[in-house]
């Protein structure tokens, strides 16, 4: 009969499996009688250590989605925080429902308490543009006390189970020695069934061993002997066919593989775009020629230098800072005009746009592609120039032809038959669209100018802003049958503005809520003070704007696609938003299609009076 690796290790362990089976009745014996004594600790404990671990899981993935949120990701951040209160809070009912131990109540009321604090902070940080120090370091505060509360409650449980399973001791020692006993003596018969059978497996499976660690150092000549006639035996063989092919790969491909790199290396140093690699430190490991022009390091020895060294630019700097995004990474942070850097090569400015990707590997590292866009930015410097200059150009005669038109219609000496009055009022309702256009354009030409646009800064009470702004608007909404609703609060910081250019952008958010909400619907007006500037909101239940249009609503004649014509002309965001950039604030969207858009800008308060 011949003794297979199989039949050796099922001979040798057969007495050792015999021993087991009576070492395991007589230790299922005696733990029956522990079994029993522990149910009793774990029904009364177990569901409150549950509780706490599943509440501590919910927090811990909850903090994750506050860490999602202040990365910039906010819808995923915000979505993450609240699927994950739910869980919590029902956790939290079980565990007071299942109050069994001294102090446990009050435990639960800290994690109630210092939870609805928790969810408080969070919401505070959603409503601001940019979350203050403060408010971080409130929502960090309230999520470690209710962590903590958590683990309290899971202390006090272990503690208790701890208490109570020292009553088992007496029962636990019998059964120690009893099955210790047996234990021992099946461990020393088969400890010498092992010894012997293991010098029979050992050595042929160490020899194999030392040739794996060989091949993998590179050493593709390392082989095995063949002289066992078991599995090992043929283990032996198969893996010297396998070095055979490796070291035939190995000289077949070196070539091929330097051929590739060759490859890769020019196709880097020959491309059009700038490039630049960084380790985990923002060091250079790698520039090419574009690179090098651009950041003002030719002639340099770049490798190794802090890329800080070559560019004072604090947020690529910071940009550099693990993790970095992955390459299918669709959002930022940055807008492209942020993401663009100013640079003087051979004497001329350049502008450069900056995209950061993380190179999966083993090494943290992240690629820096500089392309060039002065082309771009002189483009729209010269269109910006031909727009302001057109709608120069075209007011004075749109308003010479205004007037022509008006004094016809008011004629009373000529008669006009019906079709050309028609006419004349068609072409005064055009001509005064193509002035209130023209007259968009030079604002915004001379907002993006430099701001010379005069602001009239002053102390102006928040109320006066939302009354003048609902007694434009509230004619416009009673005849669309849509309710204006003043939602702002009395007691609110006067703003530093001009009263004149915010009633404006007011006036503007509100007409375009009104456009696209359908008959029956609500826009609210609100207003909060948070740090030291007020957040003023328009929000409507309307269409709500589509997601690939809210990143460029702000854009020049961006406008949202819908089923009946707006009339817009694509300019009031836009204006809207250099107005309130140049009162120091920003302005922001926040929109799901179907449910409504929350459009919201910032000002700053007003100095208090000494």
């Amino acid at each position: 009969m011949r003794w297979t690796l199989r039949r050796k290790i099922l001979s040798g362990y057969g007495l050792v499996l015999i021993l087991l089976i009576v070492v395991l009745g007589w230790a299922l014996l005696n733990l029956t009688q522990l079994g029993q004594a522990s149910d009793d600790i774990l029904s009364e404990n177990y569901r409150s250590i549950l509780a706490a671990n599943t509440m501590l899981g919910a927090l811990e993935r909850q903090d994750s989605g506050v860490l999602i949120y202040l990365l910039g990701d906010e819808s995923e951040g915000i979505a993450q925080f609240q699927t994950n209160r739910a869980p919590f809070e029902r956790w939290l009912a079980r565990a007071e429902d299942n109050i069994t131990i001294e102090g446990e109540a009050d435990i639960l009321n800290q994690i109630a308490q210092a939870y609805e604090a928790y969810v408080a902070a969070f919401s505070a940080t959603t409503r601001a543009d940019t979350p203050a120090p403060t408010l971080r370091e409130e929502l960090q505060a309230a999520f470690m006390e209710v962590r903590d509360a958590c683990e309290s409650l899971r202390t006090l449980n272990q503690d208790t189970m701890e208490a109570a399973s020292e009553r088992t001791q007496t029962v636990a020692q019998q059964a120690i020695w009893s099955v210790g006993g047996i234990g021992l003596a099946a461990l020393g018969i088969g400890f010498l069934f092992s010894l012997l059978l293991s010098k029979r497996i050992v050595r042929p499976v160490k020899e194999l061993q030392q040739a794996s660690q060989a091949l993998a150092e590179g050493d593709y000549e390392a082989r095995v002997s063949e002289k066992r006639d078991d599995e090992l035996g043929a283990l032996a063989t198969q893996f010297n066919a396998m070095a055979d092919h490796l070291q035939a790969f190995q000289d077949m491909n070196v070539e091929r593989l330097i051929a590739e790199t060759r490859k890769n290396e020019a196709i880097l140093q020959h491309m059009a775009d700038g490039l630049v690699i960084v380790d985990a430190e923002a060091r250079i490991t790698h520039i090419n020629p574009v690179a090098e022009k651009a950041l003002g390091s030719r002639g340099q020895n770049a490798h190794g230098k802090p890329l800080a060294d070559l560019i004072d630019e604090p947020s690529l700097c910071e940009a550099l800072t693990p993790p970095y995004p992955t390459p299918d990474d669709k959002t930022s942070a940055k807008t492209d005009d942020e993401r663009v850097l100013t640079r003087t090569v051979d004497g001329e400015t350049r502008y450069y746009e900056y995209v950061i990707t993380r190179i999966e590997g083993p090494d943290t590292q992240a690629m820096v592609l500089l392309r060039d866009v002065t082309h771009f930015k002189e483009v729209d410097r010269l269109k910006s120039e031909f727009v302001a200059t057109a709608s120069h150009e075209l007011k004075t005669p749109l308003t010479s032809i205004a007037m022509s038109i008006n004094l016809l219609l008011e004629s009373t000496e000529t008669a006009f038959s019906e079709d050309d009055l028609e006419l004349l009022e068609a072409a005064r309702d055009d001509t005064e669209r193509l002035r209130t256009l023209t007259q968009d354009l030079l604002n915004l030409s001379t907002l993006e100018a430099g701001g010379a646009l005069q602001i009239d800064r002053q102390p102006v009470p928040v109320r006066h802003l939302i009354d003048k702004t609902v007694q434009v608007m509230h004619p416009q909404a009673r005849e669309a049958a849509i309710e204006l609703v003043d939602a702002v609060p009395d007691a609110l910081p006067a703003v530093q503005a001009d009263p004149t250019k915010i009633a404006w952008v007011l006036t503007n958010l509100v007409s375009n809520a009104l456009r696209y909400t359908e008959e029956g619907g609500t826009v609210r007006l609100r207003a909060e003070q948070i740090g030291d500037k007020v957040h003023l909101s328009v929000v409507d239940n309307g269409a709500g704007i589509p997601y690939e249009y809210q990143a460029r609503i702000f854009e020049k004649f961006t406008q949202v696609p819908t089923d009946s014509q707006t009339g817009g002309s694509g300019l009031g965001l836009a204006i809207s938003h250099e107005v309130v950039r140049a009162h120091g604030g920003s302005i922001w969207v926040d929109s799901t299609p179907d449910i409504g858009s929350t459009f919201t800008f910032t000002l700053p308060c007003a100095p208090s009076e000494q």
